[in-house]
């Protein structure tokens, strides 16, 4: 039987930095492999903050690439490859080919946990392998396992079989509750995450230790451990966390994230880059290329030269357009007007520093 490998990939963005800091520090039991996949397009920033990360753990991290023997950048063999054709939202090759393929690559056909940096405050799942010998777990969040592990174990067909476990699981004073959750059956009247939600709400170490015997009944990688000590974590983490993890260990946060003033038409403003990845991501904000365009120029007119052929990064507008004089003041105006509302209507969590979601993205896709 092949040695259970535990793995952690870093994106370059705060959350994975964050998560590699917080698992090797708080769980050093765990024999933690650290990669990040380099598609020959990151900021400087990136290469920086694995250096750091380097430095503070006294850890290796490899750097992994698509096509390793091509004497181009991973990006550009693809890009050729593709015909010149730009990755999109709804053609995102570079995901596959950039990230996920290396990654698969690398961990071959060995049992492997995979730690994921998603955030307590994000309302997302990430990457789940389709591969059996991978599984995901989310260290920051209430619920550490992935979806498709919950599904299994709270699936009606098994009721009975988590009923039996789940009885010598110490719930606490929520005992009863507990079981008559996991008695009810899954319907459009009573779903999944409602049945999660409430296991999770009466006791979360209990839940973990519920899923962590109903796992050694099945073939994934975690069946293969004797214990888990992620079975106790109880702790959930959002972004001020993050930010407070990497500001006190001395790695840093990533200097894209950092707010650089600017000012159009008498009023002024911020802005940043919300997320890691390759400097030309399709999925950043206008307001994201401005900021490229300003900040890093150099790096702008690169991603504009991939621009031809009728491919452009953006769905309706060329890099040569975005940076017309008059349309960076339109850009900068509709942005300050979002967050102008946005802190009308500021919600329980920090808002993101570009006002949106940083879930998207290719480095975030699994990392």
């Amino acid at each position: 039987m092949n040695k259970i490998r535990h793995v952690l990939g870093i994106s370059g963005g705060k959350d994975s930095a964050a998560l590699a800091i917080y698992v090797k520090t708080k769980y050093p039991s765990i024999d933690l492999e650290f990669y990040s996949c380099d598609t020959g397009k990151e900021l400087d920033e990136t290469y920086q903050l694995i250096r750091n990360l380097e430095g503070h753990l006294g850890i290796k991290i490899k750097l992994l690439q698509g096509a390793e023997n091509s004497s181009e950048d991973p990006f550009d063999h693809f890009l050729k490859m593709f015909g010149g054709y730009l990755p999109s939202s709804n053609a995102r090759w570079c995901t596959k080919k950039l990230k996920l393929d290396p990654f698969e690559k690398y961990v071959g056909e060995d049992p492997v946990i995979s730690y994921v940096g998603i955030r307590g405050d994000e309302d997302r799942e990430g990457y789940i392998s389709t591969k059996k010998n991978i599984q995901s777990i989310f260290p920051f969040r209430k619920n550490i396992w992935s979806q498709d592990v919950v599904m299994k174990l709270l699936s009606n067909q098994n009721m009975e079989q988590i009923l039996a476990i789940s009885k010598n699981i110490d719930f606490g004073k929520y005992q009863e509750k507990a079981l008559q959750t996991i008695s009810k059956k899954v319907d459009a009247s009573f779903t999944l995450d409602q049945k999660s939600n409430i296991l999770l709400d009466t006791n979360v170490k209990a839940f973990n230790y519920l899923v962590f015997e109903f796992l050694k009944t099945t073939d994934y990688p975690l069946s293969k451990e004797e214990t888990f000590p992620l079975i106790e974590n109880d702790e959930i983490l959002i972004r001020s966390d993050i930010f407070k993890i990497l500001e006190e260990s001395g790695v840093g946060v990533p200097a894209y994230y950092n707010k650089i003033e600017f000012e159009v038409n008498g009023k002024k403003g911020e802005y940043a880059r919300s997320r890691s990845g390759c400097f030309f991501c399709f999925f950043q904000q206008k307001i994201e290329w401005v900021w490229l365009y300003e900040q890093h120029p150099d790096l702008y007119k690169k991603a504009m030269e991939y621009e031809k052929d009728g491919y452009t990064w953006g769905q309706y507008e060329s890099l040569e357009e975005l940076i017309k004089p008059q349309r960076i003041v339109a850009i900068k105006e509709e942005y300050l007007k979002r967050m102008e509302k946005k802190e009308k209507v500021k919600s329980s969590y920090l808002i993101d520093i570009l006002g949106e979601s940083e879930e998207e993205g290719c480095a975030a896709c699994f990392i």
